[in-house]
């Protein structure tokens, strides 16, 4: 068994729909009103949510957006390139050893398209967490349409070609 099945199997994680694998670590038991939701019924978010990220290299977590911050910590492995579009263009961070400058953290702001993807190393995968507040909730989840993303921003249309899978 290789290091990506190992970490896959023990800690417990399964695939995500925007692309790797992820295992939910923490959910607060505190909730919030949140002003975004158009579900009366789902009003209210957990404060935080926590998950494990593995992204193993040669895939990607696809364009998607969610109505919170996401603060992303690297654990182990190569380093992550987190890409962003947005109405300030794009941009890509590096975050894990690689970085320049050096950076294990990074924050993703609410409302934000963004994509993610393993930078070439050693490794071959990179392991993250990433930090939801108010917490994560697959109903605030947005999966980008390549069709309408490419629309919005078309100077960015390889990057998105790329990146999405819808």
């Amino acid at each position: 068994m290789n290091r990506i099945e190992r970490l896959v199997q023990n800690l417990k994680m399964q695939p995500h729909p925007e692309g790797g694998f992820f295992a939910e670590t923490y959910r607060s038991d505190l909730r919030t009103d949140v002003p975004w939701t158009t579900d009366p019924s789902n009003p209210q978010r957990n404060i935080c949510t926590g998950i494990y990220f593995l992204i193993p290299a040669g895939q990607f977590s696809a364009f998607h957006r969610i109505q919170s911050d996401e603060m992303w910590h690297h654990y182990e492995g190569d380093s992550v390139r987190i890409h962003e579009i947005g109405g300030q263009g794009a941009r890509a961070t590096v975050v894990g050893p690689a970085a320049d400058p050096l950076r294990y953290q990074y924050v993703v702001p609410a409302g934000q398209w963004f994509a993610s993807e393993c930078e070439p190393g050693e490794f071959g995968y990179c392991l993250v967490g990433c930090t939801v507040s108010p917490g994560f909730d697959f109903s605030d989840f947005e999966l980008a349409r390549r069709q309408e993303l490419m629309g919005s921003y078309p100077e960015h249309g390889a990057l998105i070609e790329r990146l999405t899978r819808i």
